[in-house]
């Protein structure tokens, strides 16, 4: 009995400590959806670049503990694929950490010349929003995808995912090709996503 009582306690401290983190997570996941939602608003309406990269920021922070909750409820799953998703979205995250980083230094002291910006020049960390929005999107899809698997999620959620993570290839693929961020091919994929499928999703989970 002794034996059995002390292999307990660690899957109980593991389990409490699995409670914690995910309680913790679904905070993250709430603030991801209003930084989303805020950063969209900064960005298509306010175009404020302080406030869009701040959020821009936060939004790619917050989504990270979000990622490795949702880790170690898919890899029941398939753990392959969960950990081929989560990987691409931490990835997508931190690029949008990163590139929201590099466009608020430039807004809090600008540069007295920017060779980039003058020549055009992608962002060399995130050209064209490749992570933020193209590798972000493909981590989702595997995310989604799982989501409809998973017993533990309702399927209407992973179909959300699939919406989100189209709306983001579609960005990707608009800023690489047209580039012009006024484009209404880019401007109505951002509305979409920013104001309607991002919050969703992450206010859901």
């Amino acid at each position: 009995m002794a034996t059995t009582h002390a292999m307990t306690k660690p899957a109980a401290a593991e389990e409490a400590a699995s409670i914690s983190f995910e309680r913790f997570a679904g905070v993250c996941a709430l603030l991801a959806a209003a930084s989303g939602f805020l950063y969209s608003l900064s960005f298509v309406i306010i175009k404020d670049v302080t406030l869009y990269s701040v959020f821009l920021m936060l939004g790619g922070l917050l989504a990270v503990p979000v990622m490795v909750a949702l880790f170690t409820r898919l890899r029941e799953v398939d753990a392959s694929f969960a950990l081929l998703g989560v990987f691409l979205a931490v990835a997508g995250s931190l690029g949008s950490l990163i590139h929201g980083g590099y466009d608020l230094a430039n807004a809090l002291h600008p540069p007295k010349s920017d060779p980039l910006d003058a020549a055009n020049l992608p962002n060399l960390v995130d050209p064209r929003s490749l992570l933020t929005f193209g590798i972000a999107g493909i981590g989702l899809f595997f995310v989604s995808w799982l989501i409809t698997r998973s017993p533990g999620f309702p399927k209407a959620l992973g179909y959300l995912g699939y919406l989100l993570s189209a709306l983001l290839v579609i960005l990707y693929l608009g800023r690489l090709i047209i580039l012009d961020a006024s484009s209404y091919a880019i401007l109505i994929p951002a509305a979409l996503a920013g104001f309607i499928a991002s919050p969703l999703f992450y206010g859901l989970l």
